[in-house]
């Protein structure tokens, strides 16, 4: 292993034991927030501080059988070489857990989030396939025993959905979804369309990271106006007569954010500042890191149908995924919540820009 990414294991391994002493002292434990980041680094740095330690006690036992070679005893040289090649193999496998464990760690992988789907392109057939994405994910999310909540919806006129947002919770979750950020597009004869045509219609996805505690984003009380209203839909006697549903606007950023499915007006209040928060932080997020990023196939384009990330191709039963180049003639799984035949791809990807990127600072 090459010796500038053997010290940073090392600075790994530093940082496991500093962590370790923190998680012992008394006021961590009196710190909910402080004991569960911690906990997680730690749990994140130990296999790797493992990992460290018994490569190196390898690398001992290697140079002790080289010493073996200069006592001339042919069956002792036999042995020596033969652990030589045990130990080879052992550590290159120690090496491969070592350099993913210096892969960037992914700060929201605990989190839940908020998934944003708006019908762009096409009119009434984009709404209802935005309809057909939501179902997709919904199954995805049950099969993997996921909680999905919708957070607000704007039905289309013949079905499906002007916009709708859902949160989604379970161990995961961000893991797996964040990927799906950016422009869907589907190609298929509409329901209304009389000549048999084929229709391109689009959707655009964005993919939230839900925030986890009031402060990781400050915001002053005097820049939000806050509006009251009826909701509307599904929901029993108590939607229709009482002011409910909530519209968070935050007037510095424009950025207007409302919540309807919840019983109470306070319920909703808190969903609502809860994903007015995670936009707020996705927005400084990719601020701060569109210079930096050196791999561009698995970021989120501008929304435009050009810029689509996946088609989903019905006349053919195709789904292909543009960033990587993945196509696969098994729509209807896919769409039926069979979402692990794109993502893991996509996963895979990551994980090799990410080494890419490592491999280059070195």
């Amino acid at each position: 292993m090459e010796a500038r990414l053997l010290e940073r294991v090392r600075q790994l391994a530093d940082r496991a034991r500093e962590v370790a002493r923190e998680l012992s002292e008394p006021e961590t434990a009196n710190d909910s927030n402080r004991l569960t980041r911690l906990s997680r680094e730690y749990n994140r740095l130990e296999p790797a501080t493992r990992a460290l330690e018994e490569y190196e006690r390898l690398g001992a036992e290697f140079a002790e059988t080289e010493q073996l070679d200069d006592d001339g005893d042919p069956e002792l040289v036999r042995l020596a070489t033969e652990e030589r090649r045990r130990i080879q193999a052992r550590r290159q496998a120690l090496e491969d857990e070592l350099i993913e464990a210096l892969l960037p760690a992914d700060e929201d992988e605990h989190r839940s989030l908020f998934l944003e789907i708006r019908a762009g392109t096409g009119g009434d057939e984009a709404a209802l396939f935005a309809g057909d994405l939501l179902r997709m994910y919904a199954r995805y999310a049950e099969a993997r025993a996921w909680r999905l909540e919708i957070v607000s919806a704007s039905e289309g006129e013949v079905g499906g959905f002007k916009e709708v947002i859902a949160r989604v919770a379970g161990d995961g979750a961000w893991s797996k979804l964040k990927f799906e950020s950016g422009t869907h597009r589907v190609q298929r004869v509409p329901r209304t369309e009389s000549q048999g045509r084929i229709h391109t219609s689009a959707c655009t996805i964005a993919v939230l990271p839900e925030v986890e505690t009031a402060d990781e984003v400050e915001i002053h009380p005097v820049d939000l106006r806050v509006d009251t209203y009826r909701a509307s839909g599904a929901g029993g006697q108590h939607v229709n007569r009482t002011d409910s549903a909530v519209r968070i606007t935050h007037l510095p950023t424009g950025l207007v954010v409302e919540c309807q499915d919840e019983r109470s007006q306070h319920q909703n209040r808190a969903r609502a500042m809860s994903l007015l928060q995670s936009r707020l932080l996705a927005a400084e997020r990719d601020r701060q890191t569109a210079e930096r990023a050196s791999s561009r196939r698995l970021q989120v384009g501008s929304g435009d149908r050009s810029e689509r990330i996946r088609t989903y191709n019905f006349p053919q039963g195709r789904v292909t995924d543009h960033r990587v180049g993945l196509t696969l003639y098994q729509l209807e799984q896919v769409l039926d919540g069979s979402l692990d035949l794109v993502l893991e791809p996509l996963a895979a990807a990551a994980r090799e820009d990410a080494l890419a990127e490592l491999a280059g600072q070195t």
